[in-house]
């Protein structure tokens, strides 16, 4: 056996120390949010939370949870999330599988077409009016059609339908399975590593968008978690329903920590499903990005 050399040990090292510093720049702001998130009201406001709760708390995340402002905002980031994402992987199929089989026409004019929009993008006063002749300013609709299919997406799965068998799609024929049969039992179960990666990229983007409803959404019924969390840190002033269920609680807490628990909250929903797609996200995105 071969033993490494000298200079692959150095860099080896310097590698794994760069990803180590690089990787607690990442996690070590989120252990901060999640301690002043559990911590008291006080030691927030005193500068005494790093990286551990001080007099630990469940009071912030009571006020969230009590919050109904905040399940509406989670209802809706919720919903765009698992229909958006449905939709996306639907229309980006749909595109992505004709053009990647050799026996249909005007393929290349098509890839043209999706290519321009990934040189070239509108700015956002023509986008809006676009919107506004479309009707879906002031429309949850915003959230999800005009991103149904993203350009880069496009590409990797197009490659990836590619690189599966003609012959078996040919069989499929010869045994009278039409297009749509090909795609829904042929095509898309071969494809769930493909499917698996792109729909966590399609979900991750629905869950942390804000900028559309920012823009589009007047009504704050349909504004998502991302929007509501916004407006929240822009202003410090919380105020609640003397009525309401977390009234009693708004006199422990600190608009910081109800912030701190909020992006906790905000966070989590990704952090959990991540690992169960994981297994298949390397895979598609390496499959997908190899040139037939």
């Amino acid at each position: 056996m071969r033993t490494p050399s000298v200079r692959y040990r150095i860099f080896r090292i310097g590698n794994l120390v760069f990803l180590t510093l690089l990787s607690l720049t990442m996690i070590l702001p989120f252990i901060n949010v999640l301690a002043q998130s559990l911590s008291s009201s006080e030691a927030i406001m005193g500068g005494k939370v790093s990286f551990w709760p001080v007099a630990f708390t469940w009071i912030n995340y009571e006020y969230v949870f009590g919050d109904a402002a905040f399940w509406r905002a989670f209802a809706v980031s919720v919903g765009v999330t698992l229909v958006g994402t449905l939709i996306n992987l639907a229309a980006t199929a749909s595109l992505a599988y004709p053009v990647s089989r050799p026996e249909y026409k005007g393929r290349s004019l098509v890839v043209m077409f999706v290519l321009v929009t990934v040189v070239f993008s509108a700015p956002l006063i023509p986008n809006f009016i676009l919107m506004k002749e479309l009707h879906l300013v002031n429309n949850p609709l915003v959230l999800i059609v005009p991103g149904a299919i993203n350009a880069f997406n496009f590409f990797v799965m197009r490659s990836f339908f590619s690189q599966l068998p003609g012959e078996l799609i040919d069989a499929a024929r010869i045994d009278g399975c039409g297009e749509f049969g090909i795609i829904w039992r042929i095509v898309i179960p071969l494809s769930k590593p493909a499917m698996a990666s792109l729909g966590i990229f399609y979900a991750v983007g629905h869950w942390n968008a804000y900028s559309t409803a920012l823009y589009y959404l007047n009504d704050p019924a349909w504004w998502p978690i991302q929007v509501t969390l916004k407006k929240l840190f822009e202003s410090d002033d919380i105020s609640v329903d003397p009525g309401s269920a977390v009234y009693s609680t708004l006199a422990h807490t600190s608009p910081e920590g109800i912030k701190m628990a909020t992006i906790i909250i905000a966070t989590l929903p990704i952090i959990i499903i991540y690992p169960f797609l994981q297994k298949h996200f390397v895979k598609g995105i390496m499959v997908g990005s190899v040139k037939s």
